[in-house]
């Protein structure tokens, strides 16, 4: 099953030419899933073809300007799409108040319904399917914030050919076998489960920890996950403008990636004042040396 993060925009506050705000697409099997929605999010999706009609769930961290900007833009652009199928927006309060707002007063009529449900607390389950289970992470900023944490559920066993052909296993008992279940032959004789599969891969996990200061609360919280994404939006010279804006350093995203035993970190978030990048990289590193960078335009496959 794919599982994947695209990477649209990795900046801070302000747009630049060359960086754009905050947002990412999670792709889980079939289903697509957007983080955060900063301002030309949906010009982004475009240059990466991704398919905006494909996004029913939209997860929004907070309510400062470059992680939601964008929204109303790429909900009507939905709609001039000819977009049909509910769109649901998961976020803190008073998010589904600002959306409303916009789109009576301009006396728009989307021609789809849109659902708001509200992200009151850490921990809260937000969305589950059959393959994958997503839930908010507590972050400490200057309002109100969450993370996401996406969880692949347990797969089913691997079929072993060679030992279903040996046992003459019937193909509608396969289903069940996958699921873990022994077999047992017309003549009564058990055919233990271990004999006809073998073990899956590990569910993949993958952390979304947007703005935010160093939590210990967050690192008590968070399993060892496959990716986390961190945000850095400073480096350790501006420790002190880092603390005043609840943000962390590089070198704070590190410790918490080593911290939880994470398998990979990313960076982002990057306050447009640092022209070299690879100066995070190279703060984290002296911690966790399994760090990259969110580039703009790149996917990671977890």
């Amino acid at each position: 099953m794919a599982f994947s993060v695209l990477i649209l925009g990795s900046g801070s506050a302000l747009p630049t030419i060359s960086s754009n705000q905050t947002s990412q697409v999670v792709e889980s099997g079939n289903s697509l899933f957007l983080i955060d929605c900063g301002e030309g999010t949906q010009i982004e999706l475009r240059r990466n073809k991704v398919k905006v009609q494909k996004i029913d769930h939209i997860f929004i961290s907070h309510l400062h300007g470059d992680h939601f900007f964008g929204l109303v833009g790429l909900m009507s652009t939905m709609h001039l799409l000819g977009r049909k199928k509910e769109l649901t927006i998961h976020g803190p309060k008073g998010l589904d108040e600002i959306i409303q707002i916009h789109f009576r007063n301009a006396g728009s009529h989307l021609s789809y319904d849109m659902k708001f449900e509200q992200i009151k607390e850490s921990g809260q389950l937000l969305y589950e399917d059959s393959k994958i289970k997503i839930s908010s992470l507590p972050l400490k900023h200057r309002i109100l914030c969450f993370g996401f944490l996406f969880e692949e559920k347990n797969k089913p066993r691997k079929l072993i050919g060679k030992a279903l052909e040996d046992f003459k296993i019937p193909n509608y008992s396969r289903k069940s076998i996958t699921e873990g279940k022994d077999f047992i032959t017309e003549s009564g004789d058990l055919i233990k489960n271990g004999i006809l599969t073998k073990d899956p891969e590990k569910p993949k996990s993958y952390a979304y920890c947007s703005d935010t200061a160093y939590y210990t609360k967050l690192i008590n919280s968070l399993p060892s996950v496959d990716l986390l994404y961190h945000e850095s939006t400073f480096l350790e010279e501006d420790r002190v403008r880092a603390k005043k804006t609840f943000h962390s350093t590089a070198k704070d995203a590190a410790n918490v990636a080593k911290e939880i035993n994470a398998t990979k970190l990313l960076l982002g978030h990057f306050s447009n004042r640092y022209e070299n990048k690879e100066l995070f990289i190279s703060e984290a590193k002296e911690i966790f040396e399994n760090t990259e960078i969110a580039i703009e335009g790149k996917t990671f496959t977890i």
